[in-house]
C-alpha cells in the first residue's frame, strides 16, 4: 500500500532520485556533446522553417511524416545545397589564390610596398611611426593581434575542409533530427515546457522569447550578413579584384559582427586603391561600401526582424565575441540567444518582484495565445 504523501513535504528519496535526474542528465549530455553542433543546427532550422512547416500541415492535417519531408525537401534547397556549393567554390578559390601566391603571381609585400610608395610623405611617415614601416612588422603585428575568436573560427573552417566525410555526416544528422524536430517539435516542445519547474505563464513567455530570438538572430544576422556578403562580392568582381568570392565571404561574416561589419574588409581595399593611383575604382567602392553594402542593414534588418525584438548593438557585439570565444562558430547563433534570453528572463524577474500578482512580463497578452497545435503522425 502506497504512503501519501503530504504536499509540499520533501523526504530523503525526493533527493536521491532528484541526484539521480541529474546524474543521468549530464551523462547523457555528455554522450550527445560530440554532436552539439548537428543538435543546435536542426534545432535553428526547425525553429526557422516551423512556420512554414504549419501551413503546409493546415492542408494535410493527417499527412506529418509527408510534410515534415517537403519542408526538409525546402531546407535542402534553400539553405543546404547553396551552402554545399558555396563552400566548395570558396576552397577552389583559396586554393587557386594560395597557388598564385607561392608561383609569384600575386605578392603580397609588393602589393605592399607599391602602396607605401603612393602615399604622400606624412602617410608614409605615419606608417613607420606605428611600426607599419615594412611589411614583415606589418604582418607580424597583425599575428599578434588576432583575437582567439577569429582564430576559433579559422581552426574550425580549417578541420571542416581537411574532413569532407565528417561534413556529410553532420549535414545528414543535421536533416535527419531536423525531420522529427518539424514533426513531433509541438509535442516534445510540450513536454519539455510542463517539466521545467517554473510557473505556467512564465515558462510559457520564456519558451515563447527562446523561438522568437532564434528567428529574430537568424533573420536579422544571418541573411542580412549573406545578403551584405554576396553584394561585396559583387562589386570586387565587378572591380576585377583578385579573390572577389572569398572577400565576400569575409565581409559576410564580419558583418554579424556589430561596430566592425563590412567594413573592415573594403575600407582598407579602397585606401588601397586611392593610393595606388585608381581613383575610380576607390570611388565606386567607397560609394558601394557606404551606400549599397552598408545601407543593408538598416532597411533589410528591421523589415526581417522588427524593432521591437532588436538587441542594443553593444550587447550582441559582446555576446556575439564571447560566443565566438566559447563555442567556436557556433558562437554567432549561441551568443546572442543567450543574450537575449538573460534579457527577457530578468524582465520576468523584475516583474514579478515589482508585483508578485504579476504572473510573466509586462508586454505578455494571455488573451491571444492561442492553444499549440497537437499533430498526429501518419
Amino acid at each position: 500500500m502506497a504512503v501519501k504523501q503530504e504536499p509540499g513535504r520533501f523526504r530523503f528519496e525526493d533527493g536521491g532520485f532528484l541526484a539521480l535526474v541529474l546524474i543521468v542528465t549530464v551523462a547523457f549530455a555528455l554522450v550527445v556533446l560530440p554532436f552539439f553542433g548537428a543538435i543546435l543546427w536542426a534545432l535553428v532550422l526547425a525553429i526557422l522553417f516551423g512556420p512554414l512547416n504549419k501551413k503546409i500541415l493546415t492542408r494535410w492535417p493527417a499527412r506529418a511524416n509527408i510534410v515534415a519531408l517537403l519542408t526538409l525537401l525546402a531546407i535542402t534547397l534553400i539553405v543546404i545545397l547553396p551552402a554545399v556549393l558555396l563552400g566548395t567554390a570558396l576552397i577552389q578559390e583559396l586554393t587557386t589564390l594560395y597557388a598564385k601566391v607561392q608561383s609569384g603571381q600575386i605578392n603580397p609585400q609588393e602589393l605592399f610596398n607599391r602602396a607605401v610608395a603612393s602615399l604622400p610623405n606624412w602617410g608614409s611617415d605615419y606608417l613607420r611611426s606605428k611600426g607599419f614601416g615594412d611589411f614583415s612588422a606589418m604582418r607580424q603585428s597583425i599575428a599578434n593581434g588576432l583575437s582567439g575568436s577569429v582564430r576559433s573560427i579559422a581552426g574550425q573552417a580549417l578541420s571542416v575542409g581537411q574532413s569532407a566525410l565528417n561534413v556529410v555526416l553532420m549535414i545528414g544528422l543535421t536533416l535527419y533530427l531536423t525531420f522529427f524536430l518539424l514533426r513531433d517539435g509541438d509535442r516534445l516542445a510540450e513536454r519539455l515546457i510542463e517539466a521545467i519547474p517554473l510557473r505556467p505563464e512564465t515558462r510559457e513567455d520564456i519558451a515563447e522569447k527562446f523561438a522568437t530570438v532564434i528567428r529574430a538572430t537568424i533573420k536579422g544576422s544571418l541573411v542580412v550578413a549573406i545578403v551584405q556578403g554576396a553584394l561585396g562580392g559583387i562589386v570586387f568582381a565587378i572591380l576585377g579584384i583578385e579573390g572577389a568570392l572569398l572577400w565576400g565571404v569575409t565581409m559576410g561574416l564580419f558583418s554579424l559582427i556589430p561596430a566592425i561589419g563590412t567594413g573592415i574588409v573594403w575600407v582598407p581595399v579602397a585606401l588601397y586603391l586611392f593610393a595606388t593611383g585608381s581613383y575610380g575604382s576607390a570611388a565606386f567602392l567607397i560609394f558601394s561600401g557606404v551606400f549599397v553594402i552598408g545601407m543593408v542593414d538598416n532597411v533589410l534588418r528591421p523589415i526581417l526582424v522588427g524593432r521591437d525584438t532588436r538587441m542594443p548593438d553593444y550587447v550582441v557585439l559582446i555576446s556575439t565575441l564571447g560566443g565566438l570565444q566559447a563555442f567556436g562558430i557556433h558562437g554567432f547563433i549561441i551568443g546572442p540567444v543567450v543574450a537575449a534570453l538573460f534579457i527577457g528572463t530578468w524582465n520576468i524577474f523584475t516583474d514579478q518582484w515589482r508585483d508578485p500578482s504579476v504572473p510573466a512580463a509586462v508586454d505578455r497578452k494571455p488573451a491571444t495565445r492561442k492553444p499549440p497545435i497537437r499533430r498526429r503522425a501518419d
